[in-house]
């Protein structure tokens, strides 16, 4: 059968064994799956002996690092050379890290980035190398994740904090809308350039936005493209607080460790009480923004604006 497409995932993961399997015997390849299945348990075994506490790495990804320790599971971008942008497999692997997270014993929850880049932004060259023919699945199969990606933030049933340690761009400052805390280093910014790339805001930002800082400043943002110091962030609501960068990492994660040795039933509960009331209101936001993010992704404007950033791209 021809080889499933990207999002398939579970057909792939089947495909991809299968094939890998290429003229293996029958009762070799049997064997194998046995001894699979048998180092799996052993790991599963002896992975449960970690003690409680210690600092462990989680489920392998490419392009995050996830660890647990103390209370506290960090999802740390990790395409540092690319300055954390987000491309089709990490989408993925956020999503993943996040379903993982909300199910384990830590009692909150931080992303935040590697490098001198927080995140900046959807990953451009996702789009190089497409044909004309194949862009409008690829952009449909797109914003069929980024609503997946987007209400993964709004199901998230523990606090979810952000640490922003540098320049955030596009959906990495959209989505700090559905956080609960952001904590921002003294050299980190804060922009949304939508409507130099022929696109329109996502992450509930449309909703959120207005909401936090009133309808004109956001507009200033997520229209005419403000970008934002870190205290001009906070200024707006949209940031928790501001540390000097020489003592960032050190205030923060003082201040997240004690969050993290309160009763975590009781803050996760606190938490739904003050964001299931909207929840609703945020799905349908989510699927609105998709929506016309996929009519503005097919729009000559944005299509010319995307060669014009590749193309700059490719010169330098």
């Amino acid at each position: 059968m021809p080889k499933p497409g990207v999002f398939d995932f579970i057909n792939k993961a089947k495909w991809d064994a299968w094939n890998a399997l290429g003229s293996m015997p029958k009762e070799t390849a049997r064997q194998s799956y046995v001894d699979l299945v048998s180092s799996l348990s052993s790991s599963s075994m002896s992975s449960s002996q970690v003690k409680p506490g210690a600092d462990r790495k989680q489920q392998e990804y490419e392009n995050l690092v996830v660890t647990s320790e103390d209370g506290i599971t960090k999802i740390m971008l990790n395409r540092p050379t690319k300055k954390n942008a987000i491309n089709t497999q990490m989408y993925q692997e956020i999503i993943l890290a996040l379903k993982a997270a909300s199910k384990d014993n830590s009692v909150l929850t931080v992303l935040t980035g590697n490098g001198d880049y927080y995140c900046s932004g959807n990953d451009l060259t996702d789009f190089s190398g497409i044909t004309a023919g194949e862009i409008e699945e690829k952009v449909k199969n797109n914003l069929d994740m980024l609503r997946v990606f987007v209400n993964s933030f709004i199901d998230f049933p523990k606090p979810l904090i952000a640490v922003v340690n540098g320049p955030a761009v596009g959906i990495a400052v959209t989505i700090l809308g559905l956080c609960d805390a952001v904590y921002a280093s003294d050299r980190a910014t804060f922009h949304t350039p939508f409507s130099h790339l022929g696109l329109s805001p996502e992450g509930c930002s449309s909703y959120t936005f207005p909401k936090i800082m009133g309808p004109a400043k956001a507009i200033e943002m997520l229209v005419f493209g403000k970008k934002l110091t870190a205290e001009e962030a906070c200024a707006r609501g949209l940031v928790t607080e501001v540390f000097p960068d020489n003592t960032f990492q050190k205030q923060v994660w003082a201040r997240l460790k004690a969050y993290s040795e309160f009763p975590a039933n009781s803050i996760r509960i606190s938490k739904q009480v003050i964001r299931n009331m909207e929840k609703e209101k945020l799905y349908a936001v989510n699927a609105e923004e998709c929506s016309v993010l996929q009519e503005r992704l097919l729009s000559n404007e944005c299509i010319n604006a995307a060669v014009n950033f590749l193309s700059r791209k490719a010169k330098l």
